[in-house]
């Protein structure tokens, strides 16, 4: 564990020195601890061994990331979907000049099943164990069976990246790939975007998408435990579950008693797994009990005194209201036909070119892309520009730009 800057810098000495690509990895604690932020990171490169960094510490005395970025300046860092980890390298202060992702590669080569432990399977020959995936990555001092399975993954990476890399070429799509990788380096590298109302995306929302009057339950309750969450730096899931959110909008309890039948409401959370996880859960007991069953009372309290004015909309604004074609094929079916019947040539042309290039269909164009320019009205007159405006790849739209215009102009 690399906690001081002592140890940062000489790590960094040691792979300025080294060659190659880096492997890289990174562990969070999003189930018990608020937000996403990265508490450990490893990385390794031939000649400089593996470095698993405790993020937290070096944050605290002053660790500066750009001369680890100097170290490894102009190598690909090899990331198995890379969008998990880019944005907290980000949020340290990491800049990847290159990345190669082992997850899109193998989906590029029309593999079904692209998790690491699957990919590894396949290319390495070795099985990887994931029994420490969901630890909580915060805790310290880190025992030594979870550095262990944490350096695990950064280990063989560096020689999958070689194997995905001759079959990449083997099939003429080492070109897809790293236009692919540029996009996601680019694209994770970006800050994150607020959600416009992260309380809709408690678990079966939709179970109440006709009745604002629970929504608001839901809303003012993901509020408060949202500030409580953060204020306690305790994952939101840890003081009040979804179910109870749901519950409380389909109920509605507006006196104590109502509210008291409600128990887990009124019941610390208490995760049950069976295993190591459910002593790391109870180290956060006591942050559970500072949050007593009176804030949700009165969270509720207040939603269900609003004025019909101030209630959520049963519905958001559908999504092609906001530039997108809408989803829904019974939608585009029974009252846009010709639309409809222009996407399904196009699905067919674009299977048949993914089964040509033994590549998946939502690899070759994004779904929501191919529904857009089937919607536009009239039918856009050059369809390589329009792919390319609505985010396409070079190899993309040269792939299927031509065969697509024969089908729906």
């Amino acid at each position: 564990m690399i906690d001081t800057i002592e140890g940062f810098d000489a790590v960094v000495e040691r792979f300025a020195n080294a060659e190659g690509p880096v492997a890289a990895d990174a562990e969070r604690a999003s189930g018990f601890r608020y937000g996403h932020d990265d508490w450990l990171v490893q990385f390794k490169r031939e000649g400089a061994g593996i470095a698993l960094f405790d993020c937290m510490a070096l944050k605290q005395a002053g660790a500066n990331w750009s001369d680890f970025n100097e170290a490894v300046r102009g190598e690909d860092w090899i990331i198995h979907d890379s969008l998990q980890d880019l944005p907290g390298f980000f949020d340290l202060g990491m800049r990847p000049d290159a990345v190669f992702d082992t997850e899109v590669a193998a989906r590029l080569l029309g593999n079904t099943r692209f998790g690491l432990a699957a990919v590894t399977a396949k290319y390495l020959g070795l099985v990887l164990a994931k029994e420490h995936s969901a630890a909580d990555w915060s805790y310290r001092p880190l025992p030594r069976d979870w550095r262990n399975y944490a350096a695990l993954d950064v280990e063989v990476l560096i020689e999958l990246r070689s194997m995905l890399l001759a079959e990449l070429k083997s099939q003429g799509k080492e070109e897809w790939a790293r236009e692919e990788f540029a996009y996601l380096r680019d694209k994770g590298l970006q800050p994150r975007k607020p959600h416009p109302e992260p309380w809709r995306r408690v678990s079966r929302i939709t179970s109440l998408s006709n009745d604002s009057r629970a929504l608001a339950v839901v809303r003012s309750l993901w509020t408060v435990r949202d500030h409580w969450a953060r204020r306690l730096d305790i994952a939101p899931s840890l003081l009040l579950s979804d179910a109870a959110m749901i519950e409380a909008g389909q109920r509605k309890p507006r006196n104590i008693r109502a509210f008291s039948a409600i128990r887990s409401l009124n019941q610390r959370v208490r995760m049950h797994t069976g295993g190591e996880q459910d002593k790391m859960f109870e180290r956060y007991a006591p942050l559970q009990r500072q949050v007593k069953p009176s804030v949700w009372r009165q969270a509720i309290l207040e939603a269900l005194s609003l004025p019909s004015s101030e209630l959520p909309v049963t519905s958001p604004q559908p999504s092609h209201e906001e530039g997108n074609a809408p989803r829904s094929m019974k939608y585009w079916r029974e009252h846009h036909p010709e639309r409809f019947a222009r996407l399904h040539a196009a699905k067919e042309v674009i299977v048949q070119i993914g089964e040509d290039t033994r590549t998946p269909v939502d690899v070759i164009l994004k779904p929501q892309i191919l529904r857009n320019l089937c919607w536009a009205d009239p039918v856009p007159d050059n369809v390589s520009d329009f792919l390319t405006s609505q985010g396409a790849r070079n190899w993309q739209v040269s792939l299927i730009a031509e065969s697509v215009s024969r089908v729906i102009m």
